[in-house]
């Protein structure tokens, strides 16, 4: 599914179906010699290292948009791979991590698959993903850091996935808010904090509209540098002092009326909206986001500047798996790394917003050279941020999780609780919820 933000799922709750209907599952892997993740061998080719016999890849709501370019995919590999067959299998958008857990729990799952971190966990801690950085030690050669960071979990030890497209977040500001508001657009924030001392005298000039409006979240905490989770991924330890210093922050902006009160409201529209609407000067958004500010708004032409992200840039990742379980395991390790390659994640990139994962693409000038207009420079800002940018939001703390912590932070931002308390109890909450899912 091609998507600007990975889905948050039901991490827990999939772990515990596989525990529980897939036990077998993981016994037997053990049994083929494949445990802790490792390859298996056996069926009708490819498990004794030569790349032929049949595999499936699933993808995840790619077809029919993007059946021409798959089917060239593995025309191409099919041609480089004689005896080699390669079946696409596309599943709907609704319900894939449901279906995924399903396959693995029947033992079905394809030998190649489309998953993204949040997915690739519950497989990962059942052995039922091919342990990459023991079947493939070279991938750190070939993919961005914060691709292949993002899928080695906390308490698991391996990189469970390959990276595959990839997709990231800029800054976009309205310079005409900006300027009748008392700030340069040629000084544009590029921390936090300038944004926040920027927001003041944003304020104190205009009182109609806002230079930012968001509430803070867990990627905050972690953009900043907190642990946010344990080494063991077994509780989740954001509730520091440093954290309760960003979240006060915010409070005292709330407070002091450098956010607009909706940002706490069930009718919040949300920061892109509100930047659309000449509510906010500040927003986020991907590469294409210039594009679509300027076609739900024409009159925004002309007067929108870029930077990069705040910080460390969120980083959106989906990724190949490779069944442990797969009876042609070598065939499906060649055909992942075929998808995934430079060349063609480039030609996936050139079709679609997202942007390759491999280190090599930076040799391509249609990722790495602007045309001149806006949204060329914002495609180029985008993916020279790609070397830095990082998930910042772990796996395990899924919407629920979300949820809770953002109540917490309401209540902080209010003035009923103090910051550190709102942290604490949203900590403690959250860690029941992970227990009650191990």
């Amino acid at each position: 599914m091609v998507q600007t933000q990975a889905a948050r799922t039901r991490i827990g709750r999939g772990v515990a179906v596989l525990a529980a209907a897939g036990l077998a599952l993981g016994m037997a892997a053990c049994g083929d010699g494949g445990g802790g993740g490792g390859s298996t061998s056996g069926g009708d080719g490819g498990g004794d290292g030569e790349i032929t016999g049949s595999i499936t890849f699933q993808t995840w709501s790619l077809t029919p948009t993007f059946q021409d370019y798959l089917d060239g995919v593995i025309a191409a590999f099919e041609e480089a791979h004689p005896g080699a067959k390669v079946t696409l299998q596309d599943q709907p958008g609704d319900g894939y991590d449901q279906k995924v857990l399903t396959q693995a729990a029947s033992n079905s799952l394809p030998d190649v698959i489309n998953l993204p971190p949040d997915f690739a966990l519950p497989l990962a801690k059942v052995d039922m993903l091919d342990n990459l950085a023991e079947s493939d030690p070279g991938m750190g050669d070939v993919y961005v850091a914060g691709g292949i960071e993002a899928y080695q979990f906390p308490g698991l030890d391996g990189t469970w996935a390959y990276p595959w497209y990839l997709n990231t977040d800029i800054n976009y500001w309205n310079t005409e808010l900006m300027t009748a508001c008392g700030l340069d657009p040629a000084k544009l924030p590029t921390t936090d904090a300038e944004l926040f001392d920027q927001a003041k005298t944003y304020s104190e000039n205009c009182t109609d509209s806002y230079l930012m409006s968001r509430a803070p979240g867990v990627e905050d905490f972690a953009r900043a540098g907190i642990e946010v989770i344990n080494a063991e991924g077994t509780e989740f330890t954001f509730a520091t002092p440093e954290a309760a210093e960003i979240v006060e922050r915010y409070v005292t902006a709330y407070q002091e009326g450098l956010l607009p009160n909706s940002v706490l409201n069930d009718d919040y529209l949300g920061n892109s909206t509100m930047f659309t609407q000449g509510q906010v000067a500040w927003s986020t958004g991907g590469a294409p986001a210039y594009a679509n500010f300027t076609k739900d708004n024409p009159s925004l032409e002309g007067k929108i500047a870029i930077n990069a992200a705040l910080d460390v840039p969120s980083l959106y990742v989906q990724g190949v798996g490779v069944s442990a379980q797969s009876k042609n395991i070598a065939t499906a390790r060649a055909f992942a790394q075929f998808v995934t390659n430079a060349d063609n994640q480039n030609a996936f990139g050139k079709i679609v917003s997202v942007f390759p994962s491999t280190i090599a693409s930076a040799d391509d000038p249609y990722f790495s050279e602007s045309d001149g207009t806006v949204n060329g420079d914002a495609k180029v800002l985008a993916f020279e941020s790609l070397s830095r940018a990082k998930a910042l939001i772990p796996v395990q703390f899924n919407s629920s999780m979300g949820t809770i912590l953002r109540q917490q932070i309401s209540l902080a931002m209010r003035g009923d609780i103090p910051a550190a308390d709102a942290l604490d109890a949203a900590q403690k909450e959250i860690n029941q919820m992970l227990a009650d899912q191990a």
